[in-house]
């Protein structure tokens, strides 16, 4: 990429309304392995997983404007999956477009459309993509997890083995099945995101 501002990685985060809403929400995504679609703020409730093509060095503004424009109550805990490989299932990026464009565009593209009317609505700060879908599935290979410091990446990671990965071999002994996913930590790459408690 020549640009600071592009990415080829696209990155779901998590809401809540609190800190631990969202970590219960994204411990389910790690013990599942998938993303569950959702219809909120889609026009014509179409159901779908959602990302930002905003690179990871620019979440800590992303997950401050959030905030600041309407309160999306997004946390510091993402999924972070390959551009390419969300494209190849279907993803693309959104249309964002007055809402009396919505109803001229063909069904299979409706689920696209974002409000645009600035200077009032303007939500292209959020560069989101989406894949219509009522659950997406995520391979190990192309996704990698982002927590706000290494305490919720050990938080996760021993949730996850306490839960998930204990099974029995050919003779009924518990063996621990090696751990598919892995985290980025954002204060490892130097960003600090404000007020995050301890896990």
């Amino acid at each position: 990429m020549l640009r600071d501002d592009l990415s080829n990685k696209l990155i779901h985060l998590t809401r809540g309304d609190d800190y631990q809403q969202a970590a219960t929400r994204f411990n389910s995504i790690i013990a599942n392995g998938r993303i569950e679609g959702g219809t909120t703020t889609i026009r014509g409730a179409y159901r779908c997983v959602c990302f930002s093509e905003a690179p990871i060095s620019k979440l800590a503004s992303v997950l401050s404007r959030s905030l600041q424009d309407g309160g999306t109550r997004y946390k510091a805990f993402g999924v972070m999956v390959d551009k390419v490989w969300l494209f190849e299932r279907g993803g693309r990026p959104v249309i964002y477009q007055p809402d009396n464009e919505f109803e001229p565009l063909p069904e299979s593209h409706r689920y696209r459309h974002v409000r645009y009317e600035p200077p009032n609505v303007d939500w292209t700060w959020e560069r989101e993509w989406r894949i219509r879908a009522d659950v997406l599935q995520l391979d190990p290979a192309a996704t990698t997890f982002i927590v706000p410091d290494r305490r919720w990446s050990e938080k996760f990671i021993n949730d996850h083995v306490a839960n998930v990965a204990i099974e029995s071999d050919f003779f009924g002994a518990p063996v621990l099945r090696d751990f598919q996913w892995h985290f980025i930590a954002l204060t490892d790459l130097g960003l600090e995101v404000p007020d995050v408690p301890a896990p």
